[in-house]
């Protein structure tokens, strides 16, 4: 069987550039999705062009153009969405609701991932306000997507590297500071942290993948799975000193919630699940996930240690 023809719809964001990266690398035939109104918006077009020279086609399409999109998913076996889920920068994970119709019209998508790529909203029904948002409405694309027959691969990536390990997981930081670092509890919960390239890697991986094949992909190279203080040892025996530390109870972390604009609440409740609860590792995969380092053991992933060095 030939690769399968791929449409990445969100292909010039954060992990959609990745994605289309990925997808080119590994032989795919890919489409990238762009509105047919880009304004001036320059970065936007030169990572287009940058596409097209690289190999990808550029369709004209919109979420909100639903006769656009239908055609634009005709092109392709498989469709991936990247649109943002993070507050911080947009939320728009009910927009895909729109792409389940234009898939479900469309009927030749072999395979439709949705934007989740962090925790598994499945696994998240008492979440607390105002951060279940995210995990409710990605829970509300799931059942769109089964209720319409629409074959899927959920990606469960965990944490990006660049939010987490790049401020040694303290919210809000995204440098690793030389000097002083604040320890949510007592530092001990485990968590997963993912290079966002190899969160790409492996979802393409999976697309043609039958073993991935309506169940969810979670990616846990087993090297990366670390507590916040096995973080900092690492970052520590990179610079050659110990960091001053401070710590930060539940209660204190949850008090200064509350001060905060919605959109950084909704990212707080998130790390309060990660790093006090320890969300990402307190369950076993079961029958209806995979473990993505296990599939694919080719992949040489990019360790906690290799990804802090590049802050020095």
């Amino acid at each position: 069987m030939g690769k399968s023809a791929v449409l990445i719809v969100g292909g010039t964001g954060y992990l959609g550039k990745r994605l289309v990266k990925a997808s080119l690398e590994q032989g795919h035939e890919t489409y990238v999705l762009h509105r047919p109104e880009i304004g001036v918006d320059i970065e936007r077009v030169q990572m287009l062009l940058s596409f097209k020279e690289q190999g990808a086609r550029l369709v004209s399409g919109s979420l909100n153009d639903h006769r656009s999109l239908v055609n634009a998913v005709k092109l392709a076996d498989v469709v991936i969405c990247a649109i943002s889920g993070v507050h911080i920068r947009s939320h728009q994970i009910l927009l895909q609701l729109k792409l389940v119709d234009a898939i479900k019209e469309a009927g030749n998508v072999k395979r439709f991932l949705p934007s989740e790529f962090g925790t598994d909203p499945a696994r998240m029904k008492d979440a607390m306000e105002p951060g279940r948002v995210t995990f409710d409405d990605k829970m509300t694309v799931r059942k769109a997507i089964e209720a319409a027959g629409i074959p899927f691969t959920y990606v469960s990536a965990n944490c990006f590297a660049g939010y987490f390990l790049g401020g040694l997981c303290q919210p809000g930081k995204i440098l690793p500071s030389k000097e002083h670092v604040l320890f949510l509890g007592d530092g001990n919960q485990k968590a997963i942290y993912v290079d966002e390239d190899d969160i790409a890697m492996y979802t393409i991986k999976s697309i043609d993948d039958p073993r991935t094949l309506n169940k969810t992909l979670y990616i846990r190279p087993p090297k990366n799975i670390l507590s916040q203080r096995e973080v900092v040892e690492i970052w520590e025996k990179l610079i050659g000193k110990e960091l001053l530390k401070s710590s930060i109870s539940k209660e204190e972390f949850l008090g200064t919630m509350k001060s905060k604009d919605y959109a950084e609440q909704v990212g707080l409740t998130h790390y309060y699940h990660v790093c006090y609860e320890g969300c990402l590792t307190n369950f076993e995969i079961g029958t209806q996930g995979e473990e993505a380092s296990k599939l694919y053991p080719e992949v040489e992933y990019t360790s906690v240690e290799e990804y802090l060095k590049r802050y020095l």
